[in-house]
Order: C-alpha cells, then structure tokens, then sequence
C-alpha cells in the first residue's frame, strides 16, 4: 500500500511538472516570435529543463536571399561558445597524461618569448596570461579573410609585450585560446578539429558539429548577416582557420544540447576534471565558461561573435534548466533573449519584446 502511494506521488509530480512546460512552452514562443516580428531576432532556440525540450524551434530566415527558414537543425557558427570545447578538450589530455594543466606553455612552443616563461596552460584557459587578443591588432580586419594556419596564428602575438603579469588578473583574449589549439594538436598529433570529432562530437553523436569551413559543402549551413544603416547585408568574410580553437565551431540547438546533457556526466571527463572546468578563477571566468549567480540562481555560460553570427548558452545546473540561442545575425541581442527565457522558465518578471521609443 505504500510502495502504491509512492508510485501515486511520483506520477502525480511528473503530471504536474508536464503541465507546468505545457504552460511554458507557450511563453517562450510567444516571446521569440514577437523579438522576430519586430526585426530583433533570426535564429534557432531551444530550452530545456530536467532533460526535457521545453521549445525547439527557429525563427526568421536562414538564409534570406532565398527565403530558407531557420529550423533546430540550422547550423550556426558558434564564434567564442567553441572554447568550452577546447578547454574540455585540454582537460582530457590532462587525464590521460599528455599533458598537464600547471605546465608552462614554454614547454610546447618553440623559441619561446622569455616574457611567456611564467605562463602556464591554466592562465591561458582562465584569460589571465596577459597575452594580448590577436583580434584587438588594428591590421585583424585586413588579414581576417586571409588563410592562417594555426602555428602562423601564433606566430602573430608571439613577440608582442605583456599587457600584464601572468595570473594578475582577467582580461579576455583570443590569443590564448588559439594557443591552447596549437597546444593541442602538437601533444595529440591532429588537427584540432578531428580530435573533437573523435573525442567530443562522435562519443555524443553530435553529427551536426565540427571545424568550419567555407569551402564546404555543409547542409543546412545557416548564412551569417550584419546590419548596415539598418538594412540586412551579408557578413564580411573571415577565414575560419583564423578563429581555431578560439572561435571556429559550428553545431545546431540540438547538438548543443546534447552537449548541456553530457556535461551532467562523466561520459568525456571524470567528475574532478568536471569540478576544475566549473570553478571560477578571476573575473567568473572558469575554463571556458564564466561561473556566476543569475536569477539568483548558479548560472554558467558563455556567449560568442563572429562574422554574421552571435551564440549564446546558459546553463543553470542547480535546476537542469539549458537556454541555447544561436542567432545568424551579427550583434543581435542573444544575452538579454536568453536571459528573459530563462526567467520565463523560472516564473519571473520579464518585458514581452516592443518597439523601442525614441525621437
């Protein structure tokens, strides 16, 4: 008779929990589709909560020439959400031995600048190693369209002054990220992206992520816009052996949440390695994500921009709720849409989307 009641409880919490999305689902697609009306949004979303899509959808045009609308399986290109990938990676490498985390970079790169000898691979996942950020060089508009190679890359910042100390403080770099990818690929003798395929993406069967190319012929790809003068026009174009391991990634709302999911679990790094990734070191950055309080609840994200695209994940673990915004839109405002999806989740106050008053 107990165990029954038991039963009777649990089926009426999942009854309760379903008729709760039911009532979100709603909400969030109410929300998206007046951002969209208004001009403000072209992308593909999805949140979930406890391992539920509460909303999977896209929204605007993939591409506009030919009036191809976004889906869940549009893929964007993920600008700076690709570094969570890399640092996962390093932390791999780290388990199996190939590396480790408190080592100096010195240690992988060749006539290494005497100013680099106090850098270590954990200042470069925590942005605090004071190499300056390649994409702040007056000259990265003009060269961003050319060929680089990742050692070329490195090359770039290789003899630039420190802006600061090793570990002094927080100050987000580019730079050190592609580092991080050069590092990778001379301890896992691959490119970059082929080790992600073979230890990230195939292990979760995320089978629409991977390096992007514009050569490729990749299906579904999501063409990137900017706007001028208010109108929409194409992106200028960046060559993705630029961004690497610092930017280069693309994947779809699904595949990213495969990935949300995974990260609950030890299915590509143990717990210990999971614990160092989420724990913040300066400035809430962690490796690859920054770690803070939102909602007042522990938030963990990261956003990316890059030529014709802005990226937004955030995760609130405590409540194994995900937001994923993927926009194909350069600049458009994937922060604050999360932000007011995930308090739609939550039941908090939020402003439906409303033309902006003005002179």
């Amino acid at each position: 008779m107990l165990r029954r009641s038991f039963v009777l409880v649990a089926v009426w919490l999942l009854s309760a929990a379903a008729a709760r999305a039911d009532e979100v689902a709603p909400k969030l697609d109410e929300y998206l589709s007046a951002l969209t009306k208004l001009g403000r949004f072209s992308g593909s979303v999805l949140v979930a909560r406890d391992g539920r899509v509460l909303l999977a959808k896209g929204y605007g045009l993939a591409n506009a020439e030919w009036d191809i609308p976004n889906t869940p399986a549009t893929k964007f290109r993920l600008g700076s959400v690709t570094k969570q990938f890399t640092a996962l990676a390093i932390l791999q490498l780290d388990e199996k031995g190939k590396l480790k985390v408190e080592d100096p970079v010195s240690k992988y790169v060749a006539d290494c600048p005497e100013a680099w000898r106090k850098i270590t691979i954990h200042h470069l996942l925590t942005h605090t190693s004071g190499i300056p950020s390649f994409t702040s060089f007056p000259d990265y508009v003009t060269t961003m369209n050319q060929r680089s190679p990742v050692s070329k890359t490195v090359e770039r910042f290789k003899g630039k002054a420190l802006d600061f100390e090793p570990g002094e403080k927080f100050q987000y770099s580019n730079s050190g990220y592609v580092l991080l990818g050069y590092i990778l690929e001379k301890v896992a003798e691959q490119d970059y992206g082929e080790y992600l395929e073979q230890n990230v993406f195939g292990p979760l069967k995320m089978r629409n992520s991977g390096y992007d190319s514009s050569a490729a012929i990749l299906k579904q790809r999501a063409s990137g816009y900017m706007r001028r003068a208010g109108n929409l026009a194409n992106a200028l174009y960046i060559d993705m052996t630029v961004p690497h391991a610092a930017g280069a990634l693309y994947s779809t709302v699904e595949d990213l949440f495969l990935w949300d999911q995974a990260l609950y679990t030890e299915k590509l790094v143990s717990k210990k390695s999971l614990d160092r990734i989420f724990t913040p070191f300066k400035g809430d950055y962690a490796y690859g994500w920054f770690v803070a309080q939102k909602h007042n609840r522990k938030y963990i994200g990261h956003a990316g921009g890059i030529n014709g695209f802005s990226t937004m994940i955030e995760r609130y673990p405590d409540d194994k709720v995900a937001v994923i915004v993927l926009s194909n839109v350069e600049g458009s405002a994937v922060g604050p849409a999360a932000r007011d999806l995930a308090a739609i989740v939550f039941g908090e106050k939020y402003e439906m989307p409303s033309e902006r008053k003005g002179p």
